[in-house]
């Protein structure tokens, strides 16, 4: 992808709101090239009930790792029927799962980094590449705020590791902004939020976090915070911002 057609659509959309951004991906790529791919944390229950409004058909799915927690599946049931949404489930291929148990046992994730991020791509960076296949654009909802390891996300992006494009739409916004439109849009979310889990991924490596600590504290807390990433997101061939060591 050459850069400057991407510098040209950042500045296109440089001012767009969020439900600018995303009519605009929308009207700019065939419903077929496109998707949302949610967790149902905070951002992205936004992001759905902003994509409904603008097309009810919009193509959604998630990734099941076979880890989330019960509250995830909750409002995964609760989102769908809020909004009539067929909401497409990704889960892991059994084989390579299989092996990587067999291999490293059910807590590898504990054990190194390198562990840790062999599970994130077994159960999720192979399971999304596999669903990217033949798009042009994926939606997501990182926002900047959120960790050190994403303050030079733009709100599009040439995602090089699978090579599509990347809208951010929430990009701008704060955690504050975020709250704000679930409760004046009664939107379903998550409970865990209500127990200070501020950033929901798998039950074994989401935690909590204390008053005071960054956003995504609670994920993978046993590691460095410039280490804090799945590998779903990418950039310049490394981890999105994620500084040198």
């Amino acid at each position: 992808m050459e850069t400057g057609l991407i510098v040209s659509l950042q500045a296109e959309i440089k001012r767009y709101s969020a439900s600018e951004t995303l009519a605009w991906a929308l009207a700019r790529f065939e419903r077929a090239q496109i998707a949302f791919a949610t967790s149902f944390g905070a951002e992205d229950q936004v992001i759905t009930d902003m994509l409904v409004r603008i097309d009810p058909d919009v193509r959604v799915f998630t990734l099941d790792t076979g880890m989330l927690p019960e509250e995830t599946q909750v409002v995964l049931r609760h989102t769908q029927d809020r909004y009539g949404l067929a909401i497409q489930i990704v889960r892991p291929e059994p084989t390579s799962l299989e092996d990587m148990l067999r291999e490293h046992g059910k807590e590898l994730y504990y054990e190194s980094v390198e562990k840790r991020k062999l599970c994130c791509h077994v159960r999720k960076v192979d399971p999304l590449r596999k669903t990217l296949a033949g798009l042009k654009a994926w939606i997501c909802g990182l926002r900047r705020e959120q960790s050190v390891t994403r303050r030079t996300v733009a709100r599009i992006e040439w995602d090089e590791a699978f090579g599509l494009y990347k809208i951010n739409p929430l990009v701008d916004w704060t955690e504050s902004q975020v709250w704000e439109y679930i409760r004046k849009n009664e939107i379903p979310y998550n409970a865990l939020h209500d127990q200070a889990y501020r950033s929901i991924g798998c039950a074994p490596c989401t935690r909590a976090v204390p008053p005071g600590e960054d956003i995504r504290a609670g994920r993978w807390w046993w590691e460095n915070p410039e280490h804090k990433e799945c590998g779903l997101h990418v950039k310049d061939g490394k981890i999105v911002g994620r500084r040198n060591a």
